[in-house]
């Protein structure tokens, strides 16, 4: 069984989204993803000041099993990425909820955040996977 941070929300393609508190939101894959593409070799990142729209394909996963594409959770502008994974891929995989993070996104409609699953909505979700 992955572990599913409660206080996180969570895409149906796998994100999860944490609120920082400052209207931007940190963005990475969940263990059960990581889990499923094996150990990552390469991540491909958006760059700083990239605008994405909540369901676009802005990232890649690059795993010895397969290249995965990594959808925006939510819209807005690319605020930070992870320059660590350049150097330690691998972090995906021990830590995908901390050191693992891809990217921040300053949000333009936190509406879109209701659309997300919470943790119990998302076990569910790879229930039926």
């Amino acid at each position: 069984m992955s572990n599913i941070p409660s206080e996180l929300k969570y895409a149906t393609s796998h994100e999860w989204v944490r609120a920082e508190g400052d209207g931007t939101y940190t963005v990475g894959i969940t263990e059960h993803a990581q889990e499923l593409l094996g150990d990552m070799v390469f991540v491909d990142l958006p760059d700083v000041g990239d605008e994405v729209d909540a369901g676009e394909d802005c990232a890649v996963a690059e795993s010895v099993k397969a290249a995965s594409d990594i959808y925006a959770p939510i819209g807005g502008e690319i605020v930070a990425v992870n320059e660590e994974l350049e150097d330690a891929p691998e972090s995906v995989n021990n830590d995908p909820y901390g050191d693992g993070w891809l990217f921040r996104v300053k949000a333009s409609d936190e509406s879109e955040l209701e659309n997300l699953l919470d943790a119990e909505g998302y076990e569910a979700n790879i229930d039926e996977d």
